[in-house]
């Protein structure tokens, strides 16, 4: 009955267009008072218990560090090494789009920053030379959710934080399902390119990739030094992250010199402002999390789930059909939150590795980002190219497809995820 309450309370407070960290918090403060037997003082506690912790504090540094690349010339230096890489296929500037997305993906950790970042430069680039203006954007959005894939991951670092498991494997994790997406998004495009005869940007030249990657090679220092230092064990996820913030800070100042020290006041008030959503979603859900345990919901709704099934294949079917459909309606963070206590119930039944669910959990949310209605990558992508957003949901349908292929793989061929991490951790 409580559960009725309170996922009752939580639909309503949605269906009213009610912001995503009110409707959680004011659901569970209602199923609370009609509860009775705990002080309300017991709310706010919650509230700062739920983001008082050091691997939390990723969060914002991550976003830091993306939005110092973008303003430093990294992001541009990634793009003109992707052209010198992949421009030579047919359609080559969407493949580039979709490969500067994958280098991107490895400094910010945002699906929505990544999009940004790179759409910013080629989405305009890409309807100069004469694109349709609704596959410029569907490509790059589709290229932008594999920034949550590839490491660094805001949501395995949420992931990570919900269930303990290691965010260092959780980002291993994503190495080999990220490139996947990369690779089946590119081979689409170029599909997709062909039949409507968009042209190449350049001839291959071995020499202008090798003066390019030079070039970028600051750059391209973000990513290793962030993937380098956790998954060598060098530092935590949280050190990673600061460690990318100056290294960020330094090339853009002094390096690259396209970063002003007037530019920093407003970029970290921006970085914070989008920093703060997250949290306050996450520390508003501490009081959904903790009203689920204290009444036991995640394992009666587990049971309900195995009630209809027990066989671990049809088990991960449904499971992945519930991800999808939340991540259609349901913000990822607050997706995460949301499932992933109900989850975890599951998993001795689904027969996976927990570093499995969690990339699996990831890469569903990331798809999620390009359907409406709440497709951020969608919604930032119709953004620049000042395009119709139905355009961009019917040029979308192909990558949707071979992505929902991807996830296939990575659900039922457990090597995708786990090699890596049994490689560097076991």
């Amino acid at each position: 009955m409580m559960a009725v309450l309170l996922f009752g309370i939580m639909a309503l407070l949605f269906a009213l267009n009610t912001p995503i960290a009110l409707a959680i918090g004011l659901g569970s403060l209602a199923a609370l008072m009609v509860h009775g037997g705990f002080p309300l003082m017991m709310v706010i506690q919650r509230l700062y218990a739920g983001v008082d912790s050091f691997p939390l504090m990723a969060v914002p540094l991550f976003m830091i560090a993306g939005a110092l690349m973008e303003v430093g010339g990294i992001s541009r230096r990634v793009v003109s090494l992707a052209e010198a890489l992949v421009g030579w296929l047919p359609g080559g500037l969407a493949a580039v789009s979709v490969v500067s997305a994958m280098f991107f993906a490895g400094i910010s950790g945002s699906a929505a920053a990544d999009t940004a970042a790179v759409g910013t430069i080629l989405i305009p680039s890409m309807i100069r030379r004469g694109y349709d203006k609704g596959f410029a954007g569907a490509v790059q959005a589709a290229g932008g959710s594999i920034g949550v894939i590839i490491p660094p991951s805001i949501p395995m670092i949420i992931f990570g934080f919900l269930t303990g498991a290691s965010i260092g494997k959780l980002f291993a994790a994503g190495i080999l399902p990220g490139f996947l997406m990369g690779a089946s998004l590119i081979a689409v495009s170029t599909i997709v390119s062909i039949r409507r005869r968009y042209g190449t940007m350049e001839g291959f030249s071995a020499s202008r990739l090798l003066r390019r990657l030079w070039d970028a090679k600051w750059a391209l220092g973000a990513p290793v030094i962030i993937l380098g230092g956790i998954l060598g064990g060098v530092f935590t996820a949280t050190e990673s992250a600061a460690v990318a913030t100056l290294y960020a800070l330094f090339v853009g100042l002094f390096i690259h010199r396209q970063l002003r020290w007037r530019d920093l006041p407003s970029l970290f008030i921006r970085s914070t402002l989008t920093s703060s959503l997250i949290l306050f979603i996450i520390a508003a859900a501490s009081i959904f999390s903790w009203f689920m345990a204290i009444e036991d919901i995640p394992a009666q709704l587990a049971k309900t789930l195995l009630s209809v099934t027990t066989n671990p294949v049809a088990l991960l079917i449904l499971l992945n059909l519930v991800l999808l459909v939340a991540g259609t309606f349901v913000e990822t963070t607050a997706s995460l939150i949301l499932l992933v206590p109900v989850l975890m119930p599951l998993l001795p039944s689904l027969g996976i590795d927990l570093i499995q669910l969690g990339a699996i959990v990831v890469v569903n949310l990331a798809i999620g980002m390009l359907t409406p209605p709440l497709g951020i990558c969608l919604i930032v992508s119709c953004t620049i190219a000042d395009c119709r957003l139905e355009s961009l949901v019917q040029k979308i349908v192909p990558f949707l497809v071979i992505l929902l292929v991807d996830l296939v793989l990575i659900t039922f061929w457990s090597p995708l995820t786990l090699w890596i991490p049994r490689l560097l951790f076991d």
